[in-house]
C-alpha cells in the first residue's frame, strides 16, 4: 500500500509538557525552537552537550539526569526520542504509541508518528516543509532556504497583498554594490510603492522594482522655496500622507553623513512613521574592499572617520585638525576628495608625518573599483595627475601597507 503523505500542522506548546530523551546534537539543535514555543521541556539524559547544559542551568529546560524509564512520558503532549540507545528509543516511543502522545523519533523516522518539518522565519512567517513520502532533510532543507530567502529578500511576495503599512523606511543602501545591502533593505525595496534615492545609493537595485514603483532621483527634485534637504523631507512626508510605503533609500548608513536625523526628525514633526534600516558604511567596507582593515593588531587600534566635505580653515569645520593629526591610529575622510590637498597640509602641520601611507579608493566594492596610494606629503599633487574623482574613500595610516598589493576591482562575497 502507498504511504500517505504527512499531514502538516501547528503544535501550540505553550505551558505543556515536552519530553525529550536524549541531550546529544538533534537535542541542542530542537531544543531553541521548543523553548521558543514556551513548551514546558523535560530532558531526560544521563549526559548533554555543553550548550544543553547550559539551557538546564539556566532555568530553560528541566534535566532528569538519567537514562529513559517507562513512565516518562506520561502527561506529556509532544515527545522527541533521539537518544544513542536504540533499545530505549524503542520503549520510549512504544509508551509514546500507548498514551498518544505525538513523537518524533531521530533514529527511525517510520517509527515515528510525527516529523519534524525544515522550517526557517521571516518578518513573522514561518516556513515549514514536509516531503511527501518519507523525510528527505536535504530537500526539505533546499527548498525552506529559498523560501524564506524569497521572503527575506523580496523576491517572494503575494502579489496582491500589501505587506507594509504606509509610512518611511530609511534604508542604508551600502557602499555601492547591491548585494551589499542588507536583507531587510532589500525586502523594504520590493514592498515600496515609492522610492527616493540618492546618487550613492546601489543604483542597481533600481532596476530590479516592479514598473509600478515611482523612483525618484532625490537630486531632481524641484527645491522652489525651499533648501535641497527640506524638499527632500516634503517629498518623504506627501507621498506618505499619501498612503504610500515610501523608502528613502541613501549610501552607507542613514546616519553617518547621510542626514538620516534629519529626515527622521521631520517625519516625526509630521506624525509619520518611520523605519531606520542600517547600512554598511563605505568608512569601512570600501577599505575592506581594497585590501585594506581599517585597524590591525600591532598597527592600529583605533580609527577615525571625519567628513572632509569643507577644508580645514573653512569657519564651518567641526572638525579638530589639530587633534587628529597627534592621534596614532587610522583616519577614514569621506567627501574629501577635493579638500585632500588642503587636509594632508593641515595634518602635517600639526604634526602628522609627511611619509604616512593614504589609499585613495574610488567607486569602492563596484566593477570600477579603483586604488589609488600615495603619502600625505604627495596626496595632494596625486589626486590631481591620477584625475581621482568622488566618491572616493580616503584612507590615511599605517594600515594602507599591511595587506596584499593594491586591488583593482572589488572583492566582496
Amino acid at each position: 500500500m502507498a504511504e500517505h503523505p504527512a499531514y502538516p500542522v501547528g503544535l501550540r506548546l505553550t505551558g505543556r509538557r515536552v519530553v525529550v530523551v536524549g541531550g546529544g546534537q538533534v537535542a541542542q539543535r530542537r531544543l531553541p525552537a521548543l523553548i521558543a514555543a514556551g513548551a514546558d521541556i523535560v530532558l531526560v539524559s544521563p549526559d548533554a552537550t555543553p550548550s544543553v547544559e547550559a539551557m538546564a542551568d539556566t532555568g530553560e529546560i528541566t534535566w532528569h539526569r538519567r537514562p529513559y524509564a517507562d513512565g516518562d512520558l506520561a502527561d506529556a503532549w509532544y515527545a522527541l526520542i533521539a537518544s544513542d540507545d536504540t533499545a530505549a528509543n524503542e520503549r520510549a516511543s512504544a509508551e509514546a504509541e500507548r498514551h498518544r502522545v505525538w513523537c518524533v523519533r531521530s533514529d527511525d523516522a517510520s517509527r515515528a508518528t510525527a516529523w519534524t518539518p525544515a522550517t526557517g522565519r521571516s518578518e513573522g512567517v514561518t516556513v515549514a516543509v514536509l516531503t511527501g513520502g518519507a523525510p528527505d532533510p536535504r530537500r526539505t532543507a533546499a527548498v525552506r532556504d529559498a523560501v524564506v530567502e524569497g521572503l527575506r529578500d523580496g523576491t517572494l511576495v503575494a502579489p496582491h497583498h500589501r505587506t507594509r503599512a504606509p509610512g518611511v523606511a530609511l534604508v542604508g543602501g551600502g557602499p555601492g554594490d547591491p548585494d551589499l545591502i542588507t536583507v531587510r533593505g532589500r525586502r523594504l525595496l520590493a514592498e515600496a510603492d515609492v522610492v527616493i534615492a540618492d546618487r550613492l545609493g546601489p543604483r542597481d537595485l533600481l532596476d530590479e522594482l516592479p514598473p509600478h514603483v515611482e523612483v525618484i532621483d532625490a537630486a531632481k527634485i524641484p527645491y522652489g522655496r525651499f533648501m535641497a534637504q527640506e524638499a527632500i523631507n516634503n517629498a518623504l512626508i506627501e507621498h506618505a500622507k499619501a498612503g504610500k510605503a515610501v523608502v528613502r533609500l541613501k549610501g552607507g548608513d542613514p546616519y553617518v553623513f547621510g542626514r538620516g536625523m534629519e529626515e527622521l526628525n521631520a517625519l516625526a514633526e509630521a506624525g509619520i512613521a518611520c523605519t531606520v534600516v542600517p547600512g554598511i558604511s563605505s568608512s569601512i567596507s570600501v577599505p575592506g574592499a581594497a585590501g585594506i582593515p581599517v585597524t590591525h593588531r600591532g598597527v592600529a587600534h583605533e580609527f577615525t572617520v571625519v567628513s572632509g566635505h569643507v577644508a580645514p580653515d573653512d569657519e564651518r569645520s567641526l572638525v579638530d585638525w589639530p587633534a587628529l593629526a597627534k592621534l596614532r591610529g587610522t583616519l577614514v575622510i569621506l567627501m574629501g576628495v577635493d579638500k585632500i590637498g588642503a587636509i594632508a597640509r593641515t595634518l602635517i602641520a600639526h604634526g602628522k608625518n609627511p611619509e604616512t601611507p593614504v589609499a585613495l579608493v574610488q567607486e569602492g566594492t563596484t566593477a570600477a573599483q579603483r586604488r589609488v596610494d600615495a603619502t600625505l606629503a604627495t596626496v595632494g599633487e596625486t589626486v590631481v595627475t591620477e584625475d581621482v574623482r568622488p566618491p572616493a574613500v580616503i584612507v590615511i595610516g599605517d594600515v594602507v601597507t599591511v595587506g596584499p598589493a593594491s586591488q583593482s576591482r572589488p572583492r566582496t562575497m
